[in-house]
């Protein structure tokens, strides 16, 4: 069997492909999305949202909510984040986005090395699946548009910390607003550098 038949699926199997956004920065919740795509109504362009400037993961994010079978994005709090470690909470709200779907699904792709626990259907885990599988190229694009907006109101409630620009991670301007401010409730207390302001 070849390497690419391993994550194709028959056509007549409802396949979800699943994503996260939001591992690796300092503060805020931590999305995951799960998306069913409609072969009758294609989406053109999809992509590892990463490699996708803002605007048209925007376009595409409003494509992929009309045009899907079926989609939803979950998240774990900050609070979950810091009580179980990032992995664990990226895999619940792995499992929550999944659960969230109003279709349910035979088949599941997760991007990366590991598969939720508790899924209502066979699971497998596809490293740098988000490049390769529409799906899940799908799934990227909205837990990242959602996260990024999720950042513009981290910013209103706390305006001193930039949060508009930085996304949350750990950059030159975050780390300094860190040291004039100290952390904000958004803040992952269990991430380095912020965890060293409890210790």
């Amino acid at each position: 069997m070849a390497q690419g038949d391993l994550f194709a699926p028959p056509d007549a199997v409802c396949l979800a492909g699943i994503d996260e956004a939001g591992r690796g920065p300092l503060a805020g919740p931590v999305f995951a999305a799960a998306v069913i795509l409609d072969p009758m109504r294609p989406i053109q362009g999809l992509a590892d949202s990463k490699t996708l400037s803002a605007r048209r993961r925007e376009h595409l994010a409003d494509l992929i909510r009309e045009r899907a079978r079926a989609w939803c994005v979950a998240c774990a709090s900050v609070e979950e984040i810091d009580a179980l470690n990032i992995l664990q909470a990226t895999l619940l709200a792995m499992r929550r986005a999944c659960t969230g779907l109003t279709i349910r699904p035979d088949r599941v792709l997760v991007d990366g090395n590991q598969v939720p626990k508790g899924l209502p259907c066979p699971a497998q885990a596809i490293v740098k699946g988000d490049a390769c599988v529409a799906e899940i190229s799908a799934a990227s694009i909205l837990a990242k548009t959602v996260r990024d907006a999720d950042c513009l109101i981290l910013h209103e409630r706390f305006p001193d910390y930039g949060f508009d620009r930085h996304k949350g991670y750990g950059t030159a301007l975050h780390l300094e607003r860190l040291r004039l401010h100290g952390p904000c409730s958004a803040h992952r207390r269990s991430f380095a550098p912020v965890k060293w302001f409890f210790s």
